[in-house]
């Protein structure tokens, strides 16, 4: 599985309201896209508190790369180039994955990338990032994806939620709103 994620900074006074209304609009188009576990569409809004910025910056969970290269490589990654410029993607090794039957009604998610200190034990860091994805999942979060980047050397920890995130805020944490959950 990958996890995959590029993201759009969005100017100060952008009306998040043409984010709200291009995910309600297009947010269906990829609910039956073949290989995709799914695709959350995340904004944050600086004016409903909790973010420095305005972003747009969707999150994907693919079954296999050949999914996440077709979806890139076709027209809907095009369009989306084409409306707000050329992104950086950042692409995980997932480590660990769970989704609950009830995750296309995630409302909030939580994301935070950790960098990984050199010659890190990285056996003994994935066993405490899937206790930690378990804790979540516990805790109520609808679903937990853990990746690994070796390029950067670092670590993602996504997770999905019905209603407000009650923990606290972590360092390299964003939130954001989802506005759909394409699942198939």
């Amino acid at each position: 599985m990958m996890a995959m994620q590029y993201s759009f900074v969005l100017p100060a006074d952008y009306d998040m309201d043409i984010i709200r209304h291009r995910i309600a609009s297009k947010g269906h188009m990829l609910n039956d896209f073949p290989g995709l576990a799914f695709k959350a569409y995340l904004s944050a809004d600086r004016n409903r508190g909790g973010t420095a910025e305005n972003l747009y910056a969707p999150f994907y969970l693919w079954r296999e790369p050949e999914a996440m290269h077709a979806f890139v490589n076709g027209p809907g990654f095009a369009g989306v180039a084409q409306a707000f410029g050329w992104p950086s993607i950042k692409t995980w090794t997932v480590w660990h994955s769970w989704l609950s039957e009830d995750v296309a009604s995630a409302r909030q998610a939580r994301r935070i990338v950790k960098p990984i200190a050199p010659y890190t034990a990285l056996a003994a860091l994935r066993e405490q990032e899937q206790v930690a994805a378990n804790a979540l999942r516990d805790g109520g979060a609808l679903a937990v994806v853990v990746g690994f980047e070796p390029g950067s050397w670092s670590l993602v920890q996504f997770s999905l939620w019905r209603d407000a995130i009650e923990l606290p805020p972590q360092p390299q944490e964003q939130r954001y709103e989802v506005g759909h959950m394409s699942v198939p």
